[in-house]
């Protein structure tokens, strides 16, 4: 296949999906991880689509959102370094809200396995959160779920799910984010989305921002939260010093979650040395 007809497919499959890996495309193409990273590179040099770190999105993805099914193949190992260290905020007995998208997802798994689950309960507007709490053998947590509207990332959003939010007090809520600017603050591409994350954020004593490095350098459309309004952001040791040093200073907590080899960034370092 030549490299015209591999970008063509690259470009069609953001187009139905928002967002790909380069693990992913180099197993359905049949082609190096490498010979990928060249096609997408030379996509985005024609500003076709926009590099993250292990694949690509859209240049439209200021506006839309990759699906839940595509998102949770993206960072996957940063996400559970990430989600491994959130956990050591909740207690036995917590009330605790998680909101939606993969990382809280990958949180809620690692949650709902550690011994600080026993006695919680959970208010989630996510509908895969609240399916990893129903499948549980134990029923020592109970779920909350919003109800409203779904989005692509399998949030339930809108002004039911907000009416159900306003009415409810949690200890801690955990929040993804698609994007992160400085010093703006926290992004999402659906506004609706953005309202609910403001809603649980106006009924938690304590917001946590789960996210990993890449969303420093994403773009969003609508804010749900300041810096001022966040108590702790948990990412990976992989962002930059000068965000790192810039983030510092306009949160209260930045908790850098070490990486090491995980996930696709093993993959990827091996690869650049061949």
């Amino acid at each position: 296949m030549i490299s015209s007809q591999r970008q063509h497919l690259i470009l069609n499959r953001l187009r139905t999906r928002g967002a790909v890996r380069i693990t992913a495309l180099s197993k359905e193409l049949g082609v190096s991880a490498m010979t990928i990273r060249r096609d997408i590179a030379d996509l985005a040099d024609k500003g076709l689509l926009k590099r993250v770190h292990g694949g690509a999105v859209t240049t439209s993805s200021l506006l839309a959102e990759p699906l839940f099914s595509v998102k949770s193949q993206m960072e996957m190992g940063l996400k559970d370094v990430i989600a491994r260290r959130a956990v050591s905020y909740v207690s036995p007995g917590d009330v605790i809200a998680i909101g939606g998208g993969t990382t809280a997802y990958v949180f809620a798994q690692h949650l709902l396995e550690s011994r600080q689950c026993e006695g919680i309960t959970i208010l989630t507007n996510s509908i895969p959160v609240a399916e990893l709490v129903q499948a549980m053998e134990s029923k020592e947590v109970e779920v909350i779920v919003t109800g409203g509207v779904i989005t692509r990332s399998n949030s339930l959003v809108g002004p039911i799910a907000d009416k159900v939010v306003a009415s409810l007090r949690v200890n801690t809520v955990f929040l993804g984010t698609h994007s992160v600017s400085i010093p703006r603050g926290f992004l999402m591409p659906n506004s609706l989305e953005a309202a609910t994350d403001m809603a649980l954020m106006s009924i938690a004593d304590r917001t946590i921002i789960l996210t990993d490095h890449t969303k420093w350098s994403c773009t969003s459309l609508s804010l749900f939260a300041s810096f001022d309004q966040v108590d702790t952001v948990v990412t990976d040791d992989g962002l930059d010093l000068p965000a790192v040093e810039e983030t510092k200073s306009l949160v209260r907590e930045l908790v850098l979650a070490p990486s090491g080899e995980v996930g696709d960034a093993a993959v990827d370092a091996s690869v650049e040395q061949e």
